[in-house]
Formats: C-alpha cells, sequence, structure tokens
C-alpha cells in the first residue's frame, strides 16, 4: 500500500474521527466498536485496489487509536487554532472529512514534533485526495501551512 504503516494508521484514524462528528462520547468505547465492525474487504464504491484488506497490524492499530485519541484529548487546544487560520470558514460549514483531517494533521503538528512538518501535511494532502473533495488537497494544505508556519518556526524544523 502506498505510504505504509502510519499512512494506513493516520486513514484509520480519521475513519475512526469522521465518525465522531463533535468528538465526543467514550472514545475507548467507539474504538472497539470500530475494530469490531470495520470491513476490511471491499465495499460497494470502494476503491478496487482495497479488495482484500488484512486486518491491520497491531503497530499500525496502536499508531490510529493514539491519533484519535490525541485529536479528542486537544480538541480544545485544536480548534481554535483552526478557527484561527481557516479565513472565511467556520468549523461548522466544513465537510466533515475536511475537519476530521485538519483535526488530525493539526494534531500531530501541534503535538507531534518528531514528524517533520512536510511530512504531516504531505501525508494530509495525500489522504485528502483520496477521502475527501477535489477541492480537500488545496483546502488542507492552505490551512495547514499557515499552522506549521505558526506553531513550527523554520529554525525549530531544520533541528
Amino acid at each position: 500500500m502506498p505510504g505504509g504503516n502510519r499512512r494506513l494508521g493516520r486513514e484509520l484514524a480519521l475513519q475512526v474521527l469522521y465518525s465522531l462528528p463533535d468528538q465526543k462520547g467514550d472514545i475507548a468505547q467507539t474504538l472497539k466498536s470500530f475494530w469490531e465492525n470495520f470491513s476490511f474487504q471491499d465495499e460497494a464504491g470502494g476503491e478496487s485496489g482495497d479488495a482484500l484488506l488484512p486486518s491491520p497490524l497491531p503497530v499500525v492499530r496502536r499508531f490510529a487509536e493514539s491519533l484519535v485519541c490525541g485529536v479528542v484529548g486537544h480538541q480544545q487546544e485544536i480548534d481554535p487554532l483552526l478557527k484561527a487560520f481557516s479565513t472565511n470558514w467556520s468549523l461548522d460549514r466544513m465537510a466533515r472529512v475536511d475537519l476530521a483531517l485538519l483535526r488530525l494533521a493539526a494534531y500531530e503538528l501541534l503535538f507531534c514534533p518528531e514528524i517533520p512538518s512536510n511530512v504531516i501535511i504531505n501525508e494530509a494532502i495525500e489522504i485528502g485526495k483520496r477521502f475527501g473533495t477535489k477541492e480537500t488537497p488545496s483546502f488542507v494544505n492552505g490551512i495547514l501551512d499557515k499552522i506549521s508556519h505558526s506553531v513550527r518556526p523554520p529554525a525549530e524544523e531544520s533541528g
């Protein structure tokens, strides 16, 4: 699969976050239900390359769960940042997949300093191409680029 285990972890995290539009509820129960009910086979309308997906490796599952828990746990810090940098767009006007993807990438920009900004943004763009609309990649790129320059000045990225 293009992007490897971490991409798959991000895609799975996005799907969980998408199912939680207001990020409320029992996250442990939501994750349990997701893993029990998620179809790892091609669904109607799915991509032909996904014909028979194996259950994700434990490392992928742990990564996806850490991202979901991080986004949910830090949403009160993430959402104001998204509001500040999404000029002319309120969060409730954004497409749900775009908002979930922005929250996921913003969480990584804020709380995962070991992952370079360009990797986080590129992953969000690629995942946006797969799950969003044709406007999603440029929309998330614009917002995430502004956030990245604000929370990770270039001097911090080079070290």
